[in-house]
């Protein structure tokens, strides 16, 4: 990781090599396992997986902007955005990444890129109307973390995994059946690869959920820190869960899909998805923001 004044993590770290490991190996043994099934297919298989793979890479961070809406703006169009997000970065001694605003009423922030100098970080109209300044800051700190800390492309990475075994059970299925007459697995495999792919599916969704968890405790722990305010960032995590109530439930929904990459999970009432959420209880962040707090001050009366 390029060096920052971020505080660094050990235990991101080696959770994110794992979840890369096992993800990994799982989508070698699944492709493995279409390419045993289609034989006369293997070249599609190949192009498309690692034509989206490289697509997904090399421009993760302009696919969640257009995802989300966000549009680049200027220091011109948005002074204190961009003053917040420059006195973070000189405070961290890292590059700025581009910064963009999504016209969307839920309070939110998220950032991408598979790298320092390829980062975009977004907030909401919705944030930016909401959150005094010590809070917005608080939240940037937290979001550039996540770039600092690269765990961010470790997310991306490991999120279109998941949809890469749909597509890719598509892919040979039509390839396969596109050879009916000459291919006797086609039938095992019409009634496998659904299974094969649930499975894939949810073993990497287990994964990323877990490793999103622990990597936002760990951007909530690096970005109060780094402000030394963590009573800015608690405010602004209660705020902005608080807030989430009042927003349309259609409005939410559409946001949904991106809730691994937000500052704070988008979610419309006490659903079943709670059960699985890509963030750890507000409860369980307080707390934490408020030892560090505890530790801040005895720090300085020492």
């Amino acid at each position: 990781m390029p060096h920052t004044r971020y505080a660094p993590d050990r235990g991101l770290t080696t959770r994110m090599v794992t979840t890369m490991f096992f993800i990994g190996l799982l989508y070698v043994v699944f492709i493995g396992v279409l390419l045993a099934l289609f034989k006369g297919a293997w070249p599609l298989i190949v192009i498309i997986a690692g034509g989206l793979f490289v697509a997904q890479f090399w421009f993760s961070d302009r696919i969640a902007a257009f995802s989300m809406g966000a549009r680049e703006v200027t220091p011109q169009q948005a002074p204190e955005l961009h003053g917040a997000v420059d006195r973070l970065c000189a405070l961290a001694d890292m590059p700025k990444p581009r910064v963009a605003i999504a016209d969307t009423d839920v309070p939110n922030a998220f950032a991408t890129g598979r790298n320092q100098r390829n980062a975009l970080v977004c907030a909401t109209t919705g944030l930016l109307r909401r959150l005094e300044p010590e809070e917005l800051e608080g939240v940037l700190a937290h979001e550039l973390s996540h770039v600092a800390h690269r765990d961010v492309a470790v997310m991306t990475i490991a999120s279109f995994l998941g949809v890469l075994a749909g597509i890719m059970t598509r892919a040979a299925l039509w390839g396969g059946l596109s050879r009916g007459g000459r291919n006797n697995n086609v039938g095992i495999a019409v009634l496998l690869i659904p299974l094969i792919s649930a499975v894939v599916y949810a073993i990497s969704f287990l994964l990323t959920r877990l490793l999103s968890r622990y990597r936002e405790l760990s951007a909530d722990r690096a970005g109060a820190l780094l402000t030394g305010r963590p009573s800015a960032l608690a405010a602004a995590l209660t705020k902005v869960t608080g807030q989430m109530a009042r927003i349309p439930t259609r409005d939410l929904r559409k946001v949904e899909p991106y809730n691994a990459f937000f500052f704070a999970p988008a979610l419309s009432g006490e659903s079943v998805s709670r059960l699985f959420s890509s963030h750890p209880t507000l409860e369980r962040r307080l707390d934490q923001l408020a030892r560090i707090s505890t530790q801040l001050g005895q720090a300085g009366r020492g």
